[in-house]
């Protein structure tokens, strides 16, 4: 190459997202989309916004309108929250306003594998903690001088989630250090961290709308902390990190709390049927607090048989972490895991 580019990013592989192949017969359950669409106040909502004047004008840039209904269903002060282009941009801006060249972020393993990506960019230090077998945290072995620290919860790919109480344990033990609970798939788990940010100064909740609020095409999440915490942040984010219409479209969902809860409930009861169905196939399935399944198997490798399903047009996750690998499979509709089972019985 003719240009000078940093080394650490020369070095890295980069993030791989989940493939997105240009096949409307694909059933596609490898990237935890929400199968059904958004509520209808969304579509009014991104309408009346392509119908006014909003377009040429840029977007409100704290996101106003958003952060007020959101304050709103989440039970926290405006001020409390940050806006973000999707919850990775939340995750990237955390990173740039803690880490310093050479510093150090520390997550779980096997968990999301972004982490690692904004550790390299930043060129600051990534270090992980092994979950315990059954999914819970050793805290005792977390790194040591920090200067940001992941917990996914419920984690991806396993979908387990970790009690308030071992949250708020590591997060007094890292004191000053920041601790982001990535909670991108909290809504279909029994419970979430907001409840601890009033006694955790040191914690900070990032989410998305991406799941459970079917916006993933639109690409918008927020982070919520304490008012002193956001005021930093608002100095690190692109000044209008959020567009017109993906304010308008998150507005309206986040507002629609009968919609959202109907969706849910409909997810959870699939992901409930989906469990039993796999198990009698011969795979193992790890409980699951988020939309999607961690399945493995001790009779056989687990790679063919998602590259059978990828033949048969049914995309899974394949994710292997250092030897320790399965499916992860996204709830789909009803339809689309009567597929899945189906086509699985037929290759197994």
């Amino acid at each position: 190459m003719n240009v000078s580019v940093r080394p650490n990013v020369l070095a890295m592989k980069g993030y791989a997202p989940g493939e997105q192949l240009n096949d409307p017969d694909i059933v596609k359950l490898n990237t935890n989309e929400n199968p059904y669409p958004p509520s209808p106040w969304v579509f009014e909502a991104i309408q009346a916004a392509l119908t006014s004047n909003k377009l040429r004008k840029y977007p409100q840039p704290l996101g106003d309108d958003f952060r007020r209904a959101a304050g709103t269903v989440l039970g926290v002060d405006p001020d409390c929250i940050l806006i973000g282009n999707g919850s990775d941009d939340i995750l990237t801006i955390l990173t740039r306003a803690f880490v310093p060249e050479g510093g150090l972020i520390a997550s779980p393993t096997p968990s999301y594998i972004l982490y690692k990506s904004l550790a390299e960019i930043q060129g600051a230090r990534f270090e992980t903690v092994r979950f315990s077998g059954d999914w819970h945290l050793p805290t005792e072995k977390w790194p040591i001088g920090t200067n940001l620290n992941f917990l996914p919860n419920p984690n991806s790919p396993s979908g387990t989630v970790l009690s308030l109480t071992e949250v708020e344990r590591l997060a007094n033990e890292l004191a000053t250090s920041p601790l982001v609970l990535d909670e991108a798939y909290a809504d279909y788990a029994e419970w979430n961290g907001l409840e601890l940010l009033p006694r955790l100064p040191n914690l900070i909740v990032s989410r998305t709308l991406s799941k459970s609020y079917s916006l993933a095409g639109i690409r918008f999440g927020y982070a919520v902390a304490r008012p002193e915490i956001i005021r930093e942040l608002l100095k690190v984010k692109d000044s209008y990190n959020c567009d017109v219409l993906s304010l308008a479209a998150a507005t309206a969902a986040i507002q629609d709390q009968e919609y959202f809860q109907s969706v849910r409930a409909k997810i959870i009861a699939t992901r409930e049927r989906m469990v039993p169905a796999l198990t009698q196939l011969g795979f193992d399935v790890t409980p699951s607090h988020a939309n999607f399944l961690w399945c493995r198997r001790s009779d056989r490798p687990v790679k063919p048989i998602y590259e059978e399903l990828k033949r048969r047009k049914i995309l899974v996750r394949y994710m292997n972490y250092d030897g320790y690998d399965g499916l992860r499979i996204s709830v789909g509709s009803d339809s689309e895991i009567d597929k899945l089972l189906s086509e699985l019985r037929a290759i197994l």
